[in-house]
């Protein structure tokens, strides 16, 4: 019997963008091609247009996924209620954790972001800016509570973000400190740079 076209979608779809994840972090998307990733996934190229309009869309639907984990992950973790060093301390464990388990994700929302048409751009930002808000509504919340000393809330809360973000360029599980270590270094580093 022959197979119903598009009966697997729900295999190649995720597929495709498994591979294109894996050939964007590795190679960068510049230098990947649709036929590239229709070779990896075992389709012919024409295939990949029933998933995906274009290497452009898989590029911006890869980062959208990722920052949707991210927000989704981060609303389970309600935040609001707690004292802000608190809040801080479980921001900088979370983002950590989060980040060091999908280093590919990462790799390509850090640093493809330049490689991003200016509407796929302005709807990345803003996702990035929404989960960059809890943090500063955190580190604003400290300071009015006169616990944190800060000049400009808005740098700190970029400038925190790009030192975790910045594990994934260097941990590796079973180094020479646990994850649990490295967050706890981190989390102390953090807090001595807003004055808690």
């Amino acid at each position: 019997m022959a197979r119903t076209q598009g009966s697997h979608s729900d295999i190649t779809g995720p597929r495709i963008r498994a591979v294109a994840r894996a050939l964007f972090a590795r190679h960068g998307y510049a230098a990947v091609s649709m036929r590239q990733i229709a070779g990896e996934v075992g389709v012919q190229a024409g295939a990949l247009y029933n998933y995906t309009s274009d290497k452009q869309s898989l590029l911006a639907e890869l980062m959208r996924e990722h920052m949707d984990d991210l927000l989704a992950a981060r609303a389970e973790v309600n935040s609001q209620h707690q004292e802000p060093v608190e809040a801080l301390a479980g921001f900088v464990r979370f983002h950590i954790g989060f980040h060091v388990a999908r280093p590919d994700e990462v790799f390509i929302a850090y640093m493809e972001l330049r490689s991003l048409e200016p509407e796929n751009f302005a709807a990345i930002e803003a996702l990035r800016r929404a989960y960059e808000d809890e943090l500063e509504g955190i580190l604003r919340r400290g300071a009015a509570a006169g616990v944190f000393e800060l000049e400009d809330a808005k740098i700190t809360t970029l400038a925190v973000i790009a030192m975790l973000t910045g594990v994934n360029t260097w941990y590796r599980r079973g180094g020479r400190l646990s994850l649990e270590e490295v967050e706890e270094i981190y989390w102390g580093m953090v807090r001595r740079a807003v004055g808690a």
